[in-house]
């Protein structure tokens, strides 16, 4: 079985009750809401990641101002989550979440990348959107900043 590491670092941007989200075409085409940033480059630091990214999907300049955690997924599968081919793969996601406040730039979409639109969405309306569960995760991450950057997957999410 092929396993494939990426690891890859993500914004949580808030203002005036407001999430910065990028949107992308999910597994079967579904567009799905997901937070601004991505996979690191070889040798890149993961701080440098999320600023390059949010500046790429979004058009806005972030400033970093926390580290929220770090999360970490499995998924082991054929596609979508598996290689090309239909042959399994053991894929494992590592993403760093930060907070970040915009600093500059201007709200603008991503051309021939992996999103194509970009918004600010009320922090209330984000569960009844389509996203992906790193949304939520992020979020919860925000809201509790726990000490060790890591969520107790049996607690329940603070209100």
């Amino acid at each position: 079985m092929r396993r494939k590491l990426r690891v890859a670092a993500y914004a949580v941007c808030v203002r005036e009750g407001q999430l910065l989200l990028a949107r992308s075409p999910g597994p079967d085409g579904t567009p799905e809401w997901v937070l601004p940033g991505g996979g690191m480059e070889h040798g890149e630091d993961p701080y440098d990641t999320v600023r390059r990214e949010v500046a790429e999907e979004t058009g806005y300049r972030v400033r970093v101002t926390g580290l929220l955690g770090v999360d970490s997924l499995r998924l082991i599968g054929t596609r979508p989550f598996g290689s090309r081919f239909g042959r399994r793969a053991d894929r494992h996601a590592v993403r760093i979440v930060y907070a970040g406040e915009i600093t500059g730039g201007e709200l603008r979409y991503e051309t021939d990348g992996s999103t194509d639109f970009a918004a600010w969405q009320d922090i209330d309306a984000v569960s009844g959107l389509v996203r992906v569960p790193l949304v939520d995760t992020a979020l919860r991450l925000w809201r509790e900043r726990p000490a060790a950057g890591h969520l107790d997957p049996t607690a329940a999410p603070q209100a």
